[in-house]
């Protein structure tokens, strides 16, 4: 089996915080499936690319399987991973098998909704956040447009889970999606208390749903999200995902959180060094075909239809011509 994931795409010797700071993306709630994949042993060969169309179905991630074919939703993963007997879930009891998909479904109707709107519709965290880093990891041209793409997705699969068509960026939705979100993770923490996983000693699926969902508030650096506050102030719930990274993840966990933030990260979205290069070509095509255009309209350079027989010569490139016509 391989599982394809979203990472960084950095240049040897830079964006180490870059990395630092944004590459908890691969782990958002759609990451889920890498998490259930450690807790239950399952032997994946991982493809971390930065480009979601290289993946079997078009988006991240994405399990490919000899027998079953590739699928993407995070649901399905899983159920493919059941399939192939690796089941994170074997001990619970019927009760507690119960509250598992409770607590799941209230992840996905509480929690979801405020997480993509902190990522992708709040205007301040889009732009220096999510969409510089989607834009940095992407290839040139599609680092122009795909992300704007990826925000109009997001925005409708927000509407369809909230069931409202006309929910915008504003105060009001904000507060009302922030106040949800942290209900749910209240109750997250009421359930968890001083356990180390939410059913016992062994971690289940629902531990590798919150993880996938809580660890983007804690490892990326948004500007402006009070739903990070929130979650800094329930601790059991910061010591739950940091034992998932050290136990599970011990390369992501050396990552500082909380290094500080280098000139090129405190920079707008093209001060970096692909953005500067990529605007400096882009400017010099946009002169060049403006400096042509010009010529052409004002008769400087004129261009002339040559008949087939008819030598072509100097003359089928020229300028305008200072001769009188004779009468």
């Amino acid at each position: 089996m391989a599982l394809f994931q979203l990472t960084a795409r950095l240049q040897p010797g830079k964006g180490e915080n870059l990395r630092t700071q944004y590459s908890a993306f691969s782990r958002n709630p759609l990451s889920s499936p890498p998490a259930y994949a450690r807790f239950a042993g399952a032997p994946l060969k991982i493809h971390k690319i930065c480009n979601p169309w290289r993946s079997p179905t078009g988006s991240l991630p994405a399990l490919r399987t000899k027998d079953e074919g590739s699928c993407s939703q995070p649901s399905q993963i899983i159920i493919q991973l059941r399939k192939q007997k690796y089941n994170a879930d074997f001990d619970l009891s019927a009760k507690e098998g119960a509250d598992m998909l409770a607590f799941i479904s209230l992840l996905e109707e509480r929690l979801l909704p405020a997480l993509i709107y902190a990522l992708w519709i709040d205007p301040k965290n889009y732009v220096e956040v999510t969409r510089r880093w989607h834009g940095e990891n992407m290839s040139f041209p599609l680092n122009f447009f795909q992300p704007g793409r990826m925000q109009n997705r997001q925005l409708e699969r927000l509407r369809l889970i909230r069931g409202n068509s006309s929910l915008e960026a504003g105060e009001e939705a904000e507060k009302e999606l922030y106040h949800d979100a942290l209900e749910c993770l209240n109750l997250l923490s009421q359930r968890l208390g001083s356990n180390k996983f939410f059913f016992g000693d062994s971690p289940s699926s629902l531990d590798a749903y919150v993880f996938g969902h809580l660890a983007p508030l804690i490892k990326i650096r948004l500007p402006n999200c009070q739903l990070q506050q929130n979650l800094k102030n329930l601790d059991n719930l910061n010591t739950f995902c940091c034992n998932i990274l050290s136990l599970y993840f011990p390369s992501e966990s050396k990552e500082g959180v909380n290094r500080p933030m280098s000139s090129t990260q405190q920079g707008s979205d093209f001060d970096n060094e692909p953005y500067k290069r990529r605007k400096q070509l882009l400017s010099v095509l946009v002169a060049v075909a403006a400096m042509l255009s010009y010529a052409l309209f004002t008769g400087i350079v004129a261009i002339e239809h040559v008949q087939e027989g008819e030598p072509i010569g100097p003359a089928s490139l020229r300028g305008p011509s200072h001769e009188e016509e004779e009468d």
